[in-house]
């Protein structure tokens, strides 16, 4: 059974739920072999809210997004956005992968304009969109340039602007900047919270990295795994800009890192 945790003595006005899951559980069968990858999710999402979902290899995190996501089926339970049900992949919910999946023989803009096409839009309002959204990532220098051309962290300020465009409901985030190097994945966080600030959308974002969550999370799912569950929900209360180097975010690892080994252990 999952808890409810906090780390300061007072909660915040909880935001209207917009994606509810409810007893999600996911079941692979290979060959004669049952693996029970998820067990008996469940969790809301509120508008606006950032949440990390953190936990060890092989508990499930990247399975949860790919069902909430709708590119694979949950095997029992429900998932609801807006008092819908989900059951396959929309615009409502968009995907950034750790690897920046972009089209190599398009530029930065067409890019981020891609995601437009078949929706009956005028070329003057996707070029306006285009252009608001190259300077939301601050890559309108660099438009024309190809993503063999750019940066890494560059090339995942274009993924994300290619499915910011689309306004979705929720944005789910599969370990966006792991494979980035340690300057540029902090530059990388502070940027998303910029985003996230202005447009103000509902994040789900996978990540093994305590300091990570610490930094970004209103809330921290901790997830343990063999089956993959939620063992705490931990609402996480620091002001923002969050200092790394105070003694209030140094305790929210701590207690973090311990819950990690506990279910390490176990």
């Amino acid at each position: 059974m999952s808890t409810r945790l906090k780390l300061v003595s007072a909660l915040p006005t909880l935001p209207e739920a917009v994606l509810e899951v409810q007893g999600l559980s996911k079941i692979f069968r290979v060959n004669q072999t049952t693996f029970h990858a998820l067990e008996d999710i469940s969790f809301q999402a509120g508008t606006g809210e950032l949440i990390c979902v953190l936990g060890p290899s092989g508990c499930g995190k990247s399975t949860l997004l790919k069902i909430l996501s709708g590119f694979i089926p949950p095997s029992a339970g429900q998932i609801t956005l807006n008092d819908l049900p989900v059951s396959r992949p929309g615009p409502d919910r968009c995907v950034v992968f750790q690897e920046d999946a972009l089209f190599p023989w398009l530029t930065v803009a067409e890019n981020i304009a891609f995601g437009l096409k078949g929706r009956g839009l005028s070329s003057q309002l996707m070029r306006q969109e285009t252009e608001r959204f190259l300077s939301l990532v601050n890559l309108e220098a660099f438009c024309d340039y190809l993503p063999r051309e750019i940066s890494g962290g560059m090339k995942q300020r274009v993924a994300l602007a290619r499915v910011l465009i689309l306004n979705p409901k929720v944005l789910l985030m599969d370990e966006p900047f792991a494979a980035l190097d340690a300057q540029t994945r902090e530059e990388m966080q502070n940027f998303l919270l910029t985003l996230w600030k202005k447009l103000s959308h509902t994040i789900l974002f996978v990540t093994h990295d305590v300091t990570e969550a610490v930094t970004l999370a209103d809330r921290i799912l901790v997830m343990e795994k063999n089956p993959g569950r939620i063992r705490h929900d931990i609402t996480v209360i620091l002001k923002r800009p969050r200092m790394r180097e105070t003694d209030a975010f140094h305790h929210h690892c701590k207690h973090l890192y311990a819950m990690l080994r506990t279910e390490k252990a176990g």
